[in-house]
């Protein structure tokens, strides 16, 4: 079976984070249908916004071959399909499959002879070809590597991120036979400029993904635990990381809250899949560990400091700046925060969130949490900064102080102030 470039019709499956930028660019370029189960989200792609800031109305605009759709009818016109649902983790921290598998499902009641489904949701080795594939096979009616092809191309998205975009970031690929492979590679490396890595096969894809941010997550929990160590022996963590970074090829990884959509997460999926063939990860689950433990540390070393100010810790009111995972951007998606929240409530306080990038109805829907509009002046007793969003940075000390009460605490877990401006530092 003979697949040409010239003749691809690509629809993607999710317009997140990382859909709807690849669907843009593909949308330059090819007959694109963007589809998500979200009416709402389609209408307001349609209307030339996204709430999620990772594309401008220009950027949408100049999609001039990518439409819009929730309708199933729509999918059956497309040959190139690709998935970029959300592989989240369960409360048992376990792979939730759920979108995924429901993504398959959709695909099984459109897909056609000669039809390509690439995966580029985080998942296992293994997980596109043992989980993915067999539920369009069981749907569909049509064999696997007969009448249609399968490829994984792993999403490296980095939300907030407006330097290292979709066609500026290397993209690796696969396939499930040869040809498939090749034929993959050529259509994502028609629209990254940064080029691809062509993997050997789908598995060695999937677990390239799953270990970028394994590694990273490591990194961190590296620094966190030398955090802990540094701030026992009464010496700050900052300064000695300047120091250590002068040498050349000194990683410069920070101490703080690892959450998002796949740092957090992904070691999980590698993890699981560990176990299920027999091997315990030793290294990896203490890196989660430590990593998952640094909310609590955190708001212990805040009730601490302020018994030293002589501040009741019961009852004591507390702001919380910042909900997002990361700085700068309105994404909330497993942010590590709200177990900040949950501590300062399990110590008796109350705490008020601000955080201007995000949406509070998403707040409201994702963590029952109705965060403050303005935070009260003088009102606090302690005041958290959690992120390192660029408003809080033009605040200053003085301004982040100015909602404390006389007698207050201020953390500061992101190094965005001088040391001699925050009480505590992580």
């Amino acid at each position: 079976m003979t697949h040409t470039i010239k003749e691809v019709k690509i629809a993607v499956i999710g317009l997140g984070y990382v859909g709807l930028p690849l669907a843009v660019e593909f949308g330059k370029k090819y007959p694109t249908l963007g589809f998500d189960i979200n009416k709402a989200r389609i209408d307001e792609l349609k209307s030339g916004q996204d709430h999620t800031l990772e594309v401008s109305p220009d950027e949408l605009r100049a999609a001039a071959l990518l439409s819009y759709s929730c309708e199933l009818e729509q999918l059956k016109q497309a040959n190139f399909y690709i998935v970029t649902v959300p592989t989240p983790i369960d409360e048992h921290r376990q792979p939730d499959l759920t979108p995924l598998v429901k993504a398959s499902e959709t695909l099984g009641k459109v897909i056609k002879p000669g039809d390509i489904v690439v995966y580029e949701s985080t998942v296992y080795p293994g997980a596109t070809e043992e989980d993915c594939i067999p539920v369009i096979e069981r749907i569909s009616g049509l064999k696997f590597n007969r009448d249609f092809f399968a490829g994984y191309s792993p999403e490296r998205i980095n939300p907030g991120d407006k330097e290292h975009r979709v066609t500026s970031i290397k993209k690796v690929t696969s396939g499930s036979t040869p040809d498939i492979a090749e034929f993959v590679d050529s259509v994502y490396r028609s629209i990254i400029l940064a080029g691809t890595y062509k993997a050997s096969s789908i598995k060695v894809a999937e677990a390239a993904k799953v270990i970028e941010n394994t590694q990273r997550d490591l990194n961190i929990a590296l620094i966190n635990e030398l955090a802990v160590i540094f701030n026992k022996l009464g010496i700050d963590t900052e300064e000695v990381l300047l120091a250590a970074g002068t040498k050349w090829n000194f990683l410069p990884f920070r101490p703080g809250l690892v959450g998002g959509h796949c740092i957090g997460v992904d070691p999980y999926y590698l993890t699981h899949k560990a176990q299920a063939i027999g091997y315990h990860p030793e290294v990896i689950l203490a890196g989660r560990r430590i990593n998952d433990g640094m909310s609590k540390y955190v708001v212990a070393q805040l009730v601490k400091q302020m018994i030293k100010q002589q501040i009741n810790v019961s009852g004591a009111r507390v702001l919380v700046l910042g909900l997002t995972f990361k700085e700068n951007c309105p994404d909330i998606r497993n942010t590590k925060v709200v177990d900040i929240l949950s501590e300062l409530t399990e110590y008796g306080m109350s705490a008020d969130v601000y955080d201007p990038w995000i949406d509070p109805a998403e707040a409201q829907h994702e963590y029952q949490l109705t965060p403050v509009s303005t935070p009260e002046q003088g009102a606090y007793d302690a005041v958290i900064l959690a992120v390192a969003h660029q408003q809080f940075k033009q605040l200053g000390a003085a301004g982040i102080r100015s909602f404390g009460k006389k007698s207050h605490v201020l953390y500061d877990l992101k190094y965005l102030l001088p040391q001699q401006d925050s009480d505590l530092r992580l």
